[in-house]
């Protein structure tokens, strides 16, 4: 029986894959299609994600599968054809990262995303909270391509809807669109659909990262009486891919936050967000280097150069700190959810 997880450390495979000459191709793909035996699903997929020298994260679910992937570009027409072979997966979408030629503030290039390849069973593909057993994702919006995503953003009868964290709204987003303000996809639903409850007759365009939590939540509005329900085909990756091969006009601006190493990718020049500590315009998303922290926040060059990387003081004085003596002091340490929720004030507040 092959080996189904990884041998090496963190570390170790980080480092190798630095020292990687080929290049890679950040993908990502997701499908709503049923799957009898997740766990056997799982195993297989795995053993052939693994030939090819796949890394990444990959849920595999009763619903479907969620995917953000790393490819060896000799292996690309491999991977595709294994995608094309699976029952229920014939004609993926694949959504090839924005920025994957070369990187960008000391981040990985888009190809060196992932080291290591997980691929876990889950409930759901997407987090949704819904327990209606009535509630059908064969009923969801209609897909809409860039071309009509801006022809449908012209009109004054349509609202764009960000299905994506604050965190992700805040340094990047469509022109004109409205965020739902949570911290999960799970409260989001239900949020929005109160939010519009007034305007059940409008264009209603949903939009995320990749294209899976807008589908389910065009489906979740359908299921709420809304009438004209849409959703952005691929989502940003696909939308910044498209207008750029047609010379359409770009109606994204600043940064398409991922969820891998980068944390962002460049869609436009504009620079929408500002840094969490002095405010100048900023819109790199890093962790803070206290590992008893690691906060995830934006900080512009000065405020990393004057902190070490730091979101605080206090966690600039700990890194300063003998190994053992930072491990002794986050021992038992509860980090909870560190993210910097500046609308909501829910972390501490960012103190020179």
């Amino acid at each position: 029986m092959p080996v189904l997880h990884n041998r090496l450390s963190q570390a170790e495979l980080k480092k190798l894959l630095l020292e990687e000459q080929e290049p890679r191709i950040t993908i990502s793909f997701y499908r709503y299609f049923f799957i009898e035996n997740p766990n056997s699903f799982r195993d297989t997929f795995y053993i052939k994600l693994n030939e090819l020298k796949v890394f990444g994260r990959v849920y595999i679910a009763h619903e479907g599968i969620n995917a953000q992937v790393s490819v060896p570009q000799s292996n690309a027409a491999a991977f595709e054809a294994l995608m094309e072979s699976i029952p229920g997966l014939e004609g993926l979408r694949l959504n090839i990262a924005v920025q994957h030629e070369a990187a960008e503030n000391n981040r990985p290039a888009g190809g060196k995303s992932f080291w290591v390849l997980k691929v876990k069973v889950r409930d759901k593909i997407v987090a949704d909270g819904i327990n209606d057993p009535t509630f059908n994702m064969a009923n969801r919006g209609k897909y809409v391509n860039a071309q009509t995503f801006n022809e449908l953003s012209e009109d004054p009868n349509t609202i764009i809807v960000d299905m994506r964290n604050h965190y992700e709204y805040e340094v990047g987003r469509f022109e004109n669109a409205i965020e739902i303000p949570s911290d999960t996809f799970r409260e989001q639903l239900p949020m929005a659909v109160e939010m519009l409850n007034n305007a059940k007759d409008k264009n209603i365009i949903m939009y995320c990262t990749g294209g899976i939590r807008c589908e389910k939540a065009s489906a979740y509005m359908l299921h709420n009486g809304f009438k004209n329900v849409y959703h952005l085909e691929g989502g940003i990756i696909n939308y910044a891919n498209k207008v750029k091969e047609a010379a359409l006009p770009n109606k994204f601006k600043g940064k398409n936050f991922v969820f891998d190493d980068r944390l962002g990718e460049r869609i436009s020049d504009d620079i929408i967000a500002h840094c969490h500590q002095c405010g100048a315009p900023a819109d790199t998303h890093t962790n803070c280097l206290n590992d008893g922290c690691h906060l995830l926040f934006i900080q512009c060059e000065q405020c990393k150069t004057a902190f070490n990387g730091c979101c605080s003081v206090e966690c600039k004085d700990i890194i300063a700190l003998p190994i053992e003596t930072q491990k002794a002091l986050r021992k038992g340490q509860d980090k909870g959810n560190m993210i910097f929720n500046k609308s909501r004030q829910r972390m501490p507040q960012l103190k020179k």
